[in-house]
């Protein structure tokens, strides 16, 4: 490691290695916190603050009134809660009886919901209110699980919770009436308060959390995460940020759902680390409240993806007021590499730092970031952080590795990865071989070990012999001054095997057609890389953290030619 070319591109105060890291867990710095800084805020929401010694004591008793349902260590339990505080007191107890938090998303559909239950193996699950009959439907045709209800307003503050529960309660679902057997999660705390920390031993060797991962090309897996791989990341992503945050003085926001591991692993885990109180954010769409949340709490750090950053710079509140904005110091954006325009315009508005960042579910955040003041290189996105090898590999032969430049599979070895697939071990023996983590993503390094990801390996498009990356096609149309955002894909076609397929998004009160477009193409692309086909949509299908799904693209246009 210590001849890899881009450790000497880290900002200064970053050292090579961060060994040996702590060997104790997230819920062990909640103990020791609430003794040594009880008053000291973990997290902020909607106007209501908790401090260390709040989740601390909400947390035991959670934890007391899960053994007593009869939860166990190594017993799952699913968690169908937006980004709250019920999330972290609820994740916080789980961790405490040495159980696993499977957090999933809560716009899931009821068929979806039902898959992760029998993936994971769920005990038991924790929902929100305005969710509740959809995990009972879900449950329907399965073994019946006891179910715990919250409702958001048990963690507002008092006239916030007042008016909630005469205007909104009913009006937006939030009110239910439970089914014989299920709890509230208020009624089960108020029962086991004052309990001290649970007698389990919990190490960093053991379970703590099954994310789900492979939804964008396949059925949704399990990667499994240890208490351990949560502390590293959390270490290398705290030292990182540690050259422009003052952890005395920062608020981190955390808007990116914790159901995903940007948000679960990588900045929920920085926070604990460093002592950052992070604002919590329903909602990572809800523009309008996001800014709310800036204005309010001025943070210092923004976790996003382009199109969130995209969004803010064109919001008419922003347009009016950048000082919006100006509390920032470092934004993070991950999930597709960004623009360079979006990049300074963004700097400009904020006066701080816009870096890109890139890992998968089952590295659990070993990143691969952009120096915060070092060299930034346009269409990369970054450098390994430390003790994080990255290596090209041939596509089809990965024992064979690429010279810089050279385009090859992007393969990654870290101490954090995940430990494998829930009961899939074929699964895992293709993804991680000999402690080599095979990404799916295509790229190639630098000679300075800067790392450029072209596509998703089974999204490159075969056309006539040649293969055309998406992304590259992606970049080029995205930079007409008409066009808002665009998806890329292969479609089947008699001639070509696969055509270059586009959907575009124009700007608000912009004309363009296909034809205008092709010929900007043209000018940037071969002649097998342009668009054969082009269609203008009003949106374009993502993920829950905004990130274009190109599958469902091709399933669209496979459903409109059949």
């Amino acid at each position: 490691m210590s001849s890899a070319p881009w450790i000497q591109h880290y900002d200064k105060g970053v050292p090579s290695s961060l060994h040996p890291y702590p060997d104790y867990t997230l819920i062990d710095i909640i103990s020791r916190r609430a003794v040594e800084s009880p008053d000291g805020k973990v997290m902020h929401f909607k106007g209501a603050s908790m401090t260390w010694s709040d989740l601390d004591r909400q947390s035991n008793a959670l934890a007391h009134a899960l053994l007593e349902e009869g939860i166990a260590k190594g017993d799952r339990v699913v968690l169908v809660l937006p980004n709250s505080p019920q999330m972290i007191v609820c994740q916080a107890a789980i961790w405490k009886i040495g159980a696993v938090a499977v957090p999933v998303n809560p716009l899931y559909t009821e068929h979806e919901l039902g898959y992760a239950l029998d993936e994971s193996g769920a005990a038991l699950v924790i929902v929100l209110s305005p969710f509740y009959r959809k995990i009972k439907s879900a449950m329907a045709s399965r073994k019946k699980l006891k179910v715990i209800v919250s409702n958001i307003k048990e963690y507002l503050p008092p006239l916030k919770k007042l008016l909630f529960t005469l205007i909104k309660e009913k009006k937006e679902g939030h009110f239910v009436t439970l089914d014989e057997g299920d709890r509230f999660l208020d009624t089960m705390m108020r029962s086991s308060s004052g309990e001290s920390r649970p007698d389990v031993d919990v190490g960093s060797d053991d379970t703590a959390l099954f994310l789900f991962s492979g939804g964008t090309t396949g059925m949704p897996k399990c990667a499994v995460c240890t208490h351990r791989s949560i502390m590293i990341s959390g270490v290398q992503i705290a030292k990182w940020f540690g050259v422009v945050v003052d952890q005395d003085n920062e608020v981190v926001v955390l808007n990116m759902p914790l159901f995903h591991v940007y948000a679960q692993v990588g900045i929920l885990g920085a926070a604990f680390v460093d002592n950052l109180p992070f604002v919590l954010v329903p909602n990572p769409r809800d523009i309008d409240d996001l800014i709310s949340t800036l204005k309010k709490y001025r943070p210092s750090i923004l976790p996003g993806v382009p199109t969130l950053f995209n969004a803010l710079a064109r919001h008419p509140a922003v347009i009016r007021d950048s000082k919006v904005l100006s509390s920032l110091k470092l934004c993070i954006s991950g999930s597709a590499p960004l623009l360079l325009k979006t990049k300074k315009r963004f700097e400009e508005m904020t006066g701080g730092r816009i870096i890109d960042a890139y890992a998968l579910t089952e590295s659990m955040i070993a990143s691969v970031l952009t120096p915060v003041y070092g060299t930034y290189k346009e269409g990369s996105v970054g450098i390994p952080a430390p003790d994080i090898e990255v290596r090209i590999v041939d596509q089809d032969n990965a024992d064979s590795v690429l010279q810089p430049g050279e385009i090859g599979e992007v393969t990654m070895r870290a101490p954090q990865l995940m430990k494998g697939y829930w009961n899939r071990p074929d699964e895992t023996e293709k993804i991680i071989r000999n402690g080599w983590l095979q990404t799916g993503d295509l790229g190639y390094l630098d000679e300075d070990g800067y790392l450029f990801i072209m596509d998703r390996k089974k999204d490159v498009i075969k056309q006539s012999g040649f293969q055309v990356w998406p992304r590259e096609v992606e970049e080029v149309i995205v930079s007409h001054p008409d066009v808002s955002e665009a998806g890329v894909a292969g479609v089947p076609d008699e001639y070509q095997g696969e055509a270059v397929k586009a959907w575009v998004v124009l700007r608000q009160g912009a004309e363009l057609d296909a034809d205008e477009l092709r010929s900007f193409c043209k000018k940037e692309l071969a002649a097998y890389k342009v668009p054969k086909q082009i269609v203008f949509v009003d949106v374009l299908p993502k993920s829950s953290i905004g990130k274009v799904l190109r599958r469902k693209l091709v399933e669209e246009h496979t459903a409109e030619a059949s």
